[in-house]
């Protein structure tokens, strides 16, 4: 598809340019780009044939010399590094950065710039012509094939699903910064677009290394060969090595209980094996003296039967054994 240079087709390509820019491909009439340029209705199928061929000279006007300075950097890269994978920074970068040197080639403003393109990346179907669809399927070829040698480890069904996430934030990025702006209050700030391509380029490059650092810089682990065949994958770089566990030795621990014994009271006879009889609840026959009392205390008890003279008084006491205390 030729763009035009000059005259009226012109000036309906910028027209509808800011059109689609502002609002987007699928609401802007025939009859709004006409209005814009300054021309009759029929002006559009004079010159594009239909509203169709009008929407690819624009796609072709604006993703062809991003698409174009892609390739070429992503060649300057490859022959670069020779025989060595390409940084995954430098193939992201390769990717993006086109679209801040093209706009400095358009007639539109920074903004309108974005929008258009972030559009346009966003179409879907049948919405991208067919020249434009053949582009992106070289583009994508060749950036998975760069990306592939940079993430030998990532399985290639993963690879592609990363690449469309990070597609898909590209396209937001251009599309709804200035939303981002307006909504976040001030928060989000007013940064260039070299500011923000930095931003996205770390955004990006973590996405697609996510998981398979550690892999990449093992060669064993990247070989698929380890030295028992279950080795399992390093640790990541902000990941906390395993604590050690320390070594208890097995020694049996036998608690050592003192056995204290408790001394007699002053009311106890000597330790000659006949321990006196505690006193019964009515009281006690015996004075402060030693001497026996006869008969019942003053409580009314019976008392305990006065031994004879001369012989030895014998009790049966339930242990014979000292009392002791065990302190745990």
């Amino acid at each position: 598809m030729i763009v035009p240079n000059g005259g009226p087709k012109l000036r309906l390509v910028e027209a509808a340019e800011r059109l689609f820019a502002e609002n987007g491909f699928e609401v802007v009439s025939v009859r709004d780009i006409t209005q814009a340029a300054g021309g009759n209705v029929a002006a559009v199928n004079y010159h594009f044939g239909s509203r169709d061929g009008l929407v690819e000279v624009v796609m072709t006007r604006y993703i062809t010399p991003v698409n174009e300075e892609r390739l070429a950097r992503l060649d300057a890269a490859e022959q670069k590094w020779a025989d060595q994978a390409v940084p995954i920074e430098e193939v992201v970068d390769a990717f993006v950065r086109p679209l801040i040197t093209q706009v400095e080639k358009s007639e539109l403003s920074e903004q309108l710039f974005y929008r258009l393109v972030g559009r346009i990346f966003g179409s879907h179907g049948n919405a991208i012509p067919a020249g434009i669809e053949a582009q992106i399927s070289v583009l994508i070829g060749r950036f998975t094939q760069a990306l592939g040698r940079s993430l030998p480890t990532l399985a290639q069904e993963d690879l592609v699903w990363r690449m469309h996430f990070v597609v898909g934030a590209m396209i937001h990025m251009l599309t709804h910064g200035e939303s981002l702006m307006r909504l976040s209050h001030g928060t989000a700030g007013t940064p260039t677009m070299e500011a923000t391509l930095e931003r996205f380029l770390r955004f990006a490059v973590a996405g697609l290394r996510h998981g398979v650092m550690s892999q990449q810089a093992d060669p064993a682990v990247v070989s698929g060969h380890s030295d028992d065949g279950h080795r399992p994958p390093p640790p990541s770089a902000n990941q906390a090595p395993a604590p050690i566990t320390p070594i208890t030795p097995i020694i049996p621990i036998i608690p050592i209980i003192p056995i204290i014994p408790i001394p007699p009271s002053a009311d106890q006879a000597p330790d000659d094996g006949h321990r006196p009889p505690p006193p019964s609840d009515g009281g006690s026959n015996i004075d402060s003296g030693g001497a026996v009392l006869p008969g019942d205390h003053d409580a009314g008890g019976k008392g305990e039967a006065v031994p004879k003279p001369g012989k030895k008084r014998t009790r049966k006491v339930e242990q014979d054994s000292p009392q002791v205390m065990f302190e745990f």
